[in-house]
């Protein structure tokens, strides 16, 4: 499928955001869309402008083909993960560069700063952080196998299993009934 290089994708800008930094995790790993072949993370200059805007990097700081391929694979990597949240397969490494700091009983993790490679690490960090804390199991990776849009599940007993009941619940829920009775799948439109 070609892929469309995009400066964002508008969908689900509405919705209440996942709590504390786990915001910014889910921000980055919804930086493509593929069931309308969209990608945000074309270029080293996006990378670069998506990290300011997180405000994991300054405007300064040098980013490189290497780091794009690096950002490429963990988001990939962070949005398996979430999509295990959701009931998926768990089998992912996620590599980086922390430095826990320690200071009286509490413990912090470092990323290096003011680098590319920093902010990625910086993502990981606060994966690892929400994983303690509670929080992480509530990311989650829409089941919808084109969608997989990361959302933050808000309902009591964790059971949300879509981005959007009008977006992909329908769209699965149609499909599922039309395989039943035979009919024909519709098309689907752009978000």
């Amino acid at each position: 499928q070609r892929v469309e290089p995009v400066e964002s994708i508008d969908y689900m800008h509405d919705v209440e955001p996942a709590p504390g930094r786990l915001e910014l995790v889910r921000r980055f790993v919804n930086t493509v869309d593929y069931e309308h072949g969209r990608e945000v993370l074309h270029s080293t200059e996006r990378l670069k402008a998506l990290l300011v805007e997180l405000g994991l990097i300054d405007s300064g700081t040098r980013v490189m083909e290497a780091n794009l391929e690096c950002a490429l694979e963990l988001r990939e990597g962070l949005r398996r993960l979430a999509l295990a949240n959701n009931g998926g397969a768990a089998d992912t490494i996620l590599e980086a560069e922390l430095v826990v700091r320690i200071d009286g009983r509490d413990g912090v993790l470092e990323p290096p700063r003011h680098t590319a490679d920093g902010a990625l690490a910086d993502l990981v960090g606060i994966v690892y952080t929400a994983m303690a804390d509670g929080t992480w199991s509530r990311l989650k990776a829409s089941r919808r196998d084109v969608c997989q849009w990361l959302f933050y599940d808000r309902s009591r007993n964790r059971s949300a299993v879509w981005c959007q009941m009008a977006v992909c619940g329908n769209r699965t829920k149609t499909k599922a009934y039309r395989a039943r009775r035979g009919a024909p799948p519709a098309r689907t439109g752009r978000r």
